[in-house]
């Protein structure tokens, strides 16, 4: 790097450059994050178990796995914008089909088909990356989440008016999903802008495509020792978050008596919290600490989150009443014609607000720390390959999010069927305090200040 490039201008992100991105990327979120936190109920009231719950939430991060490398290395070849809008037109259709479900078998398809086409983040990410200089991708990749951030405040507030006037009827939110998933694609087909050069397209299609690259993609990655601890982090901490967040509507059923709109509240709090996480202070934290340091701080975040949500009081919601939820849950499977609801009910008795209060909390220190971790990992992990290499490397990155994805809704589901509703996230917490040891050690003091010299 010259110092041209390494003067003031390159230090503060464009965000005229970026505001399309983050805008086409939040509008597409609003659909996915008006469905994550009635997923699981929606699933629960068709009659499914705990697990079987878990099961459902795998779909869509296997499918992902399948097609977000070769959407990543797609993008490297043909452009960002081919791609977003095959994926988000994917997206779209799983939402209508989801809309649609009247049973089990159904909702597993509209995810399968969802999650084959879910390179949207990918394809953004790397859009993202483009339009940065090393001393603004953290800051830049912040934005993705902040845009995350967002949709979860904005997409749950959207849902839970939407059932609150459907009479929680599931269908509605899913076909809500589905407009926004619309508009998502004619912002991209007549508002984005493609930000991947003809030269460095034409040289990623000299590299192999198809199955052979993608095994390729992987083994350069993880020839690379940095990019491959950094991978294998990506990879562990989203096994533990991603069956907090896949669990967290039941954990709140189970213990406080929250239905999906309580729970859609939730995700709202939790949203606003990522928003001023990675739309404000991710940026000057990480020029300031650089990414080891935040990587460390949200690991520890997480695990003292996630050990404090696991002792939450078992104390329900003063609106709870059991005969209510036990009804409602029941209506929404009657409109498939299962009955019998497989998520233990807290009884109604203690009430209050306590139990409530101390999640809530809790959920901060997580919030911050899921917040900061993933902008930091893949920051990092872009200055370690070539810019021809951005989209592939960030593909395998988020393959490993998505088969982290597929494997902890089975073991979190098991683990709450069979060890308590706690369990979960309580292992998570001690995962993660063990990979805060390792990590701590292995990624060594200094890697942020050499790691753009690394071809």
């Amino acid at each position: 790097m010259t110092a041209a490039t390494s003067a003031a201008p390159a230090d503060k992100l464009d965000f005229k450059q970026v505001f399309p991105i983050f805008v086409i990327v939040l509008v597409d979120l609003l659909g996915l994050t008006i469905i994550i936190p009635l997923l699981p109920l929606y699933a629960a009231s068709f009659g499914a178990t705990p697990l079987l719950v878990g099961v459902i939430g795998a779909i869509y991060p296997l499918m992902q796995l399948i097609g977000s490398p070769l959407l990543g290395q797609l993008s490297d070849q043909l452009g960002r914008k081919p791609v977003l809008l095959v994926s988000q037109i994917g997206t779209f259709a799983g939402f209508i089909l989801l809309g649609f479900a009247n049973g089990l078998p159904l909702l597993m398809i509209s995810r399968a088909i969802d999650g084959l086409s879910g390179g949207n983040i990918v394809a953004a990410q790397a859009a993202i990356t483009d339009s940065t200089t090393e001393k603004t991708r953290a800051q830049g990749l912040g934005l993705i989440g902040a845009a995350f951030g967002l949709g979860f405040t904005l997409g749950p507030a959207i849902a839970g008016i939407a059932l609150a006037l459907s009479g929680n009827d599931f269908r509605v939110p899913a076909f809500i999903a589905a407009g926004f998933s619309l508009l998502s694609i004619l912002l991209t087909r007549f508002w984005f802008r493609e930000t991947l050069t003809p030269a460095r397209r034409a040289e990623a299609r000299t590299r192999r495509g198809g199955v052979s690259g993608w095994l390729h993609n992987f083994q350069r990655a993880f020839s690379l020792p940095v990019v491959a601890l950094l991978l294998v982090l990506m990879f562990m901490q989203q096994l533990v978050f991603g069956g907090f967040e896949q669990l967290l509507s039941l954990f709140t059923l189970g213990r406080l008596g929250m239905d999906a709109a309580g729970n859609a509240l939730l995700f709202v709090f939790v949203g606003i919290v990522l928003v001023f996480v990675q739309g404000k202070y991710i940026g000057p934290w990480s020029r300031r600490f650089g990414e080891r340091r935040l990587i460390l701080a949200a690991l520890a975040l997480l695990a003292a989150g996630l050990i404090a949500s696991a002792v939450t009081p078992s104390q329900t919601v003063p609106w709870y009443s059991y005969d209510r939820m036990l009804q409602q849950m029941s209506e929404a499977g009657a409109r498939a014609s299962e009955t019998g609801v497989q998520v233990p009910l807290p009884p109604d008795g203690s009430s209050g607000l306590l139990g409530l209060a101390w999640l809530l909390v809790a959920m901060v220190p997580i919030a911050i720390g899921g917040g900061l971790l993933s902008p930091s990992i893949n920051a990092l992990i872009t200055r370690r390959v070539s810019a021809s290499e951005v989209g592939a490397t960030l593909g395998v990155s988020a393959s490993l999010v998505s088969a982290a994805n597929a494997i902890t809704p089975l073991i979190g589901g098991a683990i709450f069927q069979f060890l308590g509703i706690s369990a979960p996230f309580l292992l998570g917490g001690v995962v993660l305090a063990l990979l805060l040891w390792v990590v701590t050690r292995r990624l060594k003091p200094g890697v942020d200040q050499v790691a753009a010299t690394v071809s």
